[in-house]
């Protein structure tokens, strides 16, 4: 016998003896008179209790003699997910395959040496007959089944665990423990069945009202050679465009944008549909969905400007034109008598009472906004605390920022501020900081012409065309700038979506994000952007266009103080957790806070959800959810502290928007042979399959070992516990004690 959880020889000394002190303290002095006997019987009893308690907290183990090879058990698991029946396994059903393997080659050659038992995979397992296996498992864990095998044979002699698959995991992707090694049979084809899918579509950045976004489809062809496809994207099962697209060569990826306009005010589902070819066996991943979610309440820009200019004026006049976002603005106006700056306060809802000072007094002021927009401000005009307030606007509540106009990056500007981190980037003056003059020296033609990089091409906070060429297009025609600053390198994270050029032909970044924190931060180094307003015909929208892009990009993801994470590629039968943040108006976490909330599924069946509080005490609440429908699912709720809302929510998300099942139908041998080579097993193909028994014949005497049983957790030490408690209660009793 040995111990599963020893405990060094030293504690388990002063183990027995506290136990035998806390058995002679108990009767030292009792209430009633005992004999000696008596009292001797119930000092062993309680010391005997006491150390079979210990005795069973170690775990002892009893290590028999190792089992006969006919005595080894081997698991041989069959999936039986909807994948095993595409027919490209000689042109039979994999699973037919699979069951044939079993019966005829693995089975056979296992016979006299081992005990086989046959089981069937899905989302769940269950020893099953070959002759009942259908290929109708929803989706296929093949990790977490061979880990659920492994356990229910632990302490039992297992050579191997047999799995026959066609690779197609849905679940875990690794191994989370150690056991017996896996032999891995692969059934179908590398090259899989003719097949059209539709391998990806996502949805560009949530926009505000009246606005388009665009979807990103990305497909392939296997087995068509470069045959036209068909697709068609539909919106809310209506077609909305077809385009017909020609693949460059058989089984080269398609990718393909395609700008669409949702209705702002309803969840709109587009899908992303390949017509299917005549004889094409698998449909179910012709199609993909994704959920973009109506738009919300309007976003709201605070705009602190140096000073009254043409810069700002056509800055606010774009912003205006835009339903989706409410402008307030701080203008400094000059100085008093005093010597006190004066602002041109210009702010709704009550908001400006707390503008007037030039910045938001309170951080629940500075965070009621979603945006900052920061234009031609110099650095030495705020205090410490408001540079540091700024800097948490972005990292903490989540907003967005703009620092822009020259003004703002002149001298030393925000460097050493608590700012500087957050902006994209750097920016020290080694190359100097001077304005440059498009009027001034040789190259002036091309001085202070906007390029976009490659990555501005396709970035949603820049990209103002249906496509990237229409998006570089329109930027190339924009007039030069007067001037703009020159900024240092970009910081490791961020993204230069623009540069300018300089007379000596250098270029320097002009447009540059990053994420930083919770929130997204943005530089505009350009002046006299205004520009591009008013250099062009007065028919051109171009210039609004930028602004209001850019200010969406900012501003879209800035949560509200009550939020909501739902997932983002749920199946049906999926369990998932819908989780939701409750903060103060200052974004402090409410971890106290208490939530109502309910789901309201496809059909229009409501149910509550129960929410947890986060262990770690922040202000994250998590509730379990299975959906046992696809369609959409809408949740509604609502985080209090006391009799005081602090937010509600109401947001949307789908179910069933792929099939993962059938996500590249083809015999996945990589992940096959991952999962062998991780157990220290070996992967064979179907035709192979007569050699698992020597396979398994070769690795058995390595898992001799001695067997090894629990005794610890057995019905009889349970019993005998409370056994030896009772007698002692029993006695006492009768020998007048309580």
């Amino acid at each position: 016998m040995t111990f599963a959880s020893p405990i060094p020889w030293w504690a388990a000394a002063l183990a027995v003896m506290a136990i035998i002190g806390i058995a002679y303290w108990s009767y030292r002095r009792p209430v009633a008179p005992l004999s000696t006997v008596q009292r001797g019987t119930l000092t062993v009893l309680r010391a005997l209790s006491l150390g079979a308690v210990l005795f069973f907290l170690c775990r002892p183990v009893v290590l028999l003699p190792p089992s006969a090879n006919g005595d080894l058990v081997v698991p041989i698991l069959v999936d039986v997910s909807r994948s095993m029946r595409i027919a490209d396994a000689d042109g039979r059903p994999r699973l037919d395959q699979a069951i044939d393997v079993v019966q005829r080659e693995i089975v056979p050659s296992l016979s006299g040496t081992f005990t086989p038992e046959v089981y069937a995979i899905g989302e769940s397992w269950a020893v099953a007959s070959p002759e009942a296996m259908r290929p109708e498992a929803r989706h296929s864990n093949l990790v977490e089944a061979v880990a659920a095998v492994r356990e229910r044979h632990r302490g039992r002699g297992v050579p191997g665990i047999v799995v026959v698959s066609d690779g197609g995991n849905t679940g875990a992707a690794a191994m989370t423990a150690a056991g017996p090694p896996v032999i891995a049979v692969g059934v179908g084809t590398v090259e899989g069945p003719r097949d059209r899918e539709v391998v990806a579509l996502s949805a560009g950045d949530p926009r505000i009202d009246q606005t388009s976004i665009d979807l990103h489809v990305s497909a392939v062809s296997r087995g068509y050679g470069r045959s036209p496809v068909q697709l068609r994207i539909l919106a809310n099962g209506s077609v909305a465009e077809t385009r017909t697209l020609t693949p460059t060569a058989d089984g080269s990826p398609i990718d393909e944008f395609v700008t669409v306009s949702p209705d702002p005010s309803v969840a709109t589902v587009y899908t992303a549909e390949i017509v299917a070819a005549g004889d094409e066996a698998i449909v179910e991943n012709n199609s993909r969905s994704v959920l973009v979610s109506p738009v919300g309440r309007k976003r709201r820009l605070l705009a602190l400007v140096g000073a009254p200019g043409y810069e700002f004026s056509f800055l606010a006049r774009a912003l205006a034109r835009d339903p989706g976002l409410e402008v307030d603005s701080i203008v400094r106006k000059g100085q008093n008598e005093s010597g006190q700056h004066t602002f041109l306060v210009q702010a709704g809802g009550g908001r400006a009472a707390t503008l007037t000072s030039g910045f938001p007094e309170s951080r629940e002021a500075l965070f009621s906004y979603d945006g900052l927009i920061v234009a031609n401000v110099e650095g030495d005009f705020f205090t410490r605390a408001q540079l540091e307030m700024a800097a948490e606007f972005v990292s903490r509540r989540g907003g967005g920022l703009v620092v822009l106009g020259g003004r703002s990056f002149a001298q030393r500007g925000l460097i050493g501020t608590p700012l500087e981190e957050a902006l994209p980037v750097e920016l020290n003056d080694r190359r100097g900081s001077a304005m440059r003059d498009p009027l001034d020296g040789e190259g002036s033609a091309t001085t202070n012409v906007v390029a976009l990089t490659a990555e501005g091409e396709s970035h949603p906070a820049v990209r103002i065309g249906a496509t990237p060429a229409e998006t570089r297009k329109l930027w190339t025609a924009l007039p030069p700038l007067a001037a703009s600053a020159a900024l240092g390198g970009q910081k490791p994270g961020a993204t230069v979506l623009a540069v300018t050029s300089a007379p000596s032909g250098a270029r320097y970044p002009l447009i540059a994000v990053q994420r930083y924190g919770r929130g997204r931060t943005m530089v505009f180094a350009g002046e006299a952007a205004w520009r591009w307003r008013m250099l062009v015909r007065a028919a051109d929208r171009t210039y609004e266009h930028i602004w209001r892009q850019a200010a969406r990009w900012l501003v879209t993801a800035a949560p509200d103080p009550v939020s909501v994470i739902l997932p983002a590629a749920a199946e049906a039968g999926d369990s998932i957790q819908i989780e939701m943040e409750a903060r103060e108006q200052n974004f402090v976490a409410a971890a106290d806070a208490t939530l109502t909330a309910t789901v309201t599924a496809p059909g229009g069946v409501s149910q509550p959800l129960s929410f947890r509080r986060s262990a770690d005490g922040t202000a994250g609440f998590t509730a379990p959810l299975k959906p046992e429908q696809p369609g959409l699912y809408r949740v509604q709720g609502e985080a209090r502290r006391g009799t005081r809302s602090l937010g509600a929510v109401d947001a949307w998300f789908l179910v069933g928007g792929a099939d993962r099942e059938f996500a590249d139908p083809r015999l996945n041998e990589a992940f096959l042979r991952r999962l062998a080579r991780g157990s220290g097993g070996q992967y064979v193909a179907a035709r192979d399959a007569d050699r698992v028994g020597s396979l398994l014949q070769s690795s058995a005497p390595g898992t001799l070992a001695p067997e090894q049983r629990d005794i610890w957790h057995e019905p009889w030490t349970f019993a005998l516990v409370v056994a030896l408690l009772s007698v002692e209660w029993i006695l006492r009793r009768r020998w007048g004690l309580r």
